[in-house]
């Protein structure tokens, strides 16, 4: 009895262990680059696009590029960058791609570079993930899936309203 209780301790131990992980999990890796906390936001009826945040590590020695994305989502996924010109928030698409440089960090964040998934085919729902590969120049694609969180979601950041007067895409 005592070993069956032994064992009993032990696999649930490791089914614990294993659902915790499974739940925590939210980096991804393809050789030298490594994903972190994919995330986007709930989207209203009826709204065309959607946002992908991510944390993108490259432990390689060389510089490796974010060329684009893709997710059966949305009909297009672009590389986008919020900057400030003239005193008004602008959106505007990153040519070219996104570099990461050897040994590199680069966060995909609100009010910084961010991914927007366009035309989707239908409204992002709180709770759901995305499935969305990252592709890349230099590197392999990466299969992530973006996990949506509340809109009233801890950040650390300030959250971008679009719909103010001088948002310009």
């Amino acid at each position: 009895m005592k070993k069956l209780n032994i064992l009993l301790f032990a696999i649930s131990a490791s089914l614990t262990s294993v659902f915790a992980s499974v739940a925590m999990a939210h980096e991804y890796s393809v050789g030298d680059i490594e994903i972190g906390h994919p995330w986007s936001r709930p989207t209203p009826p009826g709204t065309p696009m959607g946002v992908g945040y991510l944390v993108i590590k490259n432990h390689s020695d060389k510089t490796v590029t974010l060329i684009g994305a893709t997710t059966p989502k949305a009909e297009h996924v672009s590389i986008h960058e919020t900057v400030m010109v003239d005193g008004v928030m602008r959106m505007q698409s990153v040519k070219g791609g996104l570099a990461i440089s050897a040994g590199g960090v680069v966060e995909l964040k609100p009010l910084s570079y961010h991914l927007m998934l366009e035309k989707l085919a239908e409204p992002i729902k709180e709770g759901e993930s995305i499935p969305l590969t990252l592709e890349f120049e230099g590197a392999e694609a990466v299969n992530v899936e973006l996990s949506v969180q509340s809109l009233d979601a801890d950040t650390k950041e300030v959250e971008m309203d679009h719909s103010g007067h001088g948002m310009e895409h």
